[in-house]
């Protein structure tokens, strides 16, 4: 019997659950290179969705550029929640704000 989801809320680790439930065999047998071309595939087509693509276009695409992080994620064994909770969790990891004072030019 399949695992039924609630698909009212998905949080990260949801998410990276769902994704390693249906495709980790695949991913595990593509390996990290192979999945990070998936991935960088899925990130031309959400550019070219920004560019000229309808909202519904752009927010599949969207959807698509986060299964293949939480994909390539999984592969590398690691905990996409706790990795952002530690990295941003407390502020910006440049300024150290709640609200990003760095310059627009700064990537924190």
């Amino acid at each position: 019997m399949e695992a039924q989801h609630d698909q009212s809320t998905i949080s990260l680790a949801d998410l990276q659950s769902m994704i390693a439930t249906m495709y980790s065999q695949k991913d595990e047998a593509r390996g990290i290179d192979g999945t990070f071309m998936w991935l960088m595939e899925e990130v031309g087509e959400l550019a070219a969705a920004l560019r000229e693509g309808t909202r519904e276009e752009q927010a599949s695409e969207f959807a698509d550029v986060l299964a293949w992080l939480a994909t390539i994620a999984n592969v590398a064994k690691i905990d996409l929640q706790q990795a952002v909770r530690e990295k941003y969790g407390n502020g910006c990891p440049g300024c150290g704000g709640l609200v990003c004072v760095c310059g627009v030019q700064t990537k924190p």
